[in-house]
């Protein structure tokens, strides 16, 4: 069964064909913005246009614009190929990227942008299960957690102002989908923001 699997929640815009334990084809751009002009396309690129039996996509949390892009476009896309479509946890995906290092230290710390000054923070354990609930916590305020793993695109800054530990800076990959556990799956995909959003309503007079 071949899957298309699909994140730009961060900078990183990600999709990748899977099948059978293997990588038939991905694009992995780190761009920034963008990622409404560019997502399509790049799954367009892959071999036999992204077609698969079955989409993934991940759900953040990261870019409020980009959850909602790759989560929009893979229940398109679901619904004009007539395919189930499931989701994942971006930070999940981000572990799954490390999973020989987070094995080898006996879990490990994902810490990613989360905007505002603030940083989303997930433990995972040695097999990538999650430790913990995800949070979105200010710097001072997440260089309390102990763990001397950390692994995303705010570990090196994480490491320097705790003053110990080990960095590993990387990006969502949806090639690292061949290492997430059957647990991270989220049955119906949606977004995970993290924290409460930018635009508040408008009280009433």
């Amino acid at each position: 069964m071949r899957h298309l699997v699909i994140d730009s929640a961060s900078e990183a815009c990600s999709v990748a064909l899977i099948e059978a334990g293997s990588v038939v084809d991905y694009r992995h751009e780190v761009i920034g913005r963008g990622h409404a002009e560019r997502l399509v396309p790049l799954i367009a690129e892959l071999v036999g246009g992204g077609r698969a039996d079955v989409i993934a996509a991940g759900c953040g949390p990261g870019s409020f614009a980009g959850v909602r892009i790759g989560v929009a476009a893979a229940r398109a896309l679901a619904l004009g190929w007539q395919v189930p479509v499931h989701g994942f946890s971006t930070l999940a995906l981000v572990a799954a990227a490390a999973a020989d290092d987070i094995a080898a230290a006996d879990g490990a710390l994902v810490v990613m942008e989360g905007g505002h000054g603030q940083w989303f923070v997930q433990p995972f354990a040695a097999d990538l299960a999650p430790r913990a609930e995800l949070r979105s916590l200010l710097p001072d305020e997440a260089i309390e957690l102990v763990d001397a793993l950390v692994v995303g695109n705010r570990a090196e800054a994480f490491v320097a102002k705790r003053g110990s530990g080990r960095a590993l800076t990387m990006l969502p990959d949806a090639r690292a989908f061949l290492h997430l556990p059957a647990s991270a799956m989220i049955d119906t995909p949606s977004p995970i923001y993290g924290r409460a959003p930018d635009a508040k309503p408008m009280a009433r007079a």
